[in-house]
């Protein structure tokens, strides 16, 4: 394993997850509900910003790597899969919405290395859609940790309004990569 800056910030946004969760459980003397709440998006806020500046200090300083490449979606997966569980259980999101969202991940993901296996791992991108799909998710988990009121703007609302939709632009880019993936299915099994 090849530590660099850009593996290090990956590491970190996984010992992340553990503060995040622990945060919830500490008694309401030791820290408030708002408190809490602040923590644990600031916490999240901070592993988002890792996320980024990784993937941007592994092209800058040329420090990619293959296990760079193979434990960043790990850890994005890891951090966003937690949350969701916590935000389930603390009645903030529903649990079907969690599912969509989780098992769209590990079905994408598993097509990805299914494509690798067969050669053509450039075949399923990034496309726009995921990426904006990613943008929702993240801006709604941040504002369903904070849960309080920012003046007049109702985090809480906005935040369920944004996880809803982003399950579904998780269905329409799952839908997308698997149609891409059974048109290359098709072109292999033609040959």
């Amino acid at each position: 394993m090849m530590m660099n800056i850009p593996n290090s910030l990956t590491l970190l946004r996984i010992a992340l997850i553990p503060c995040l969760i622990l945060i919830f459980y500490l008694s309401d003397n030791t820290l408030s509900p708002y408190q809490k709440n602040l923590t644990a998006t600031l916490i999240f806020l901070f592993a988002a910003i890792t996320d980024w500046l990784d993937g941007y200090l592994a092209r800058k300083l040329n420090q990619a790597s293959d296990f760079g490449a193979f434990i960043d979606p790990v850890a994005d997966k890891l951090i966003v899969i937690a949350a969701l569980i916590l935000l389930v259980e603390l009645g903030r999101v529903e649990s079907i919405i969690a599912f969509i969202i989780i098992a769209r991940e590990f079905t994408v993901s598993s097509l990805r290395e299914w494509m690798a296996m067969h050669g053509k791992s450039g075949s399923i991108a990034v496309a726009f859609v995921g990426k904006l799909k990613t943008t929702m998710q993240m801006i709604a988990i941040l504002f369903l940790l904070y849960y309080e009121n920012i003046l007049f703007l109702p985090t809480a609302l906005i935040g369920k309004i944004l996880i809803y939709i982003a399950a579904l632009l998780t269905i329409i880019s799952m839908i997308y990569y698997l149609k891409i993936a059974f048109n290359i299915l098709k072109q292999m099994k033609g040959r």
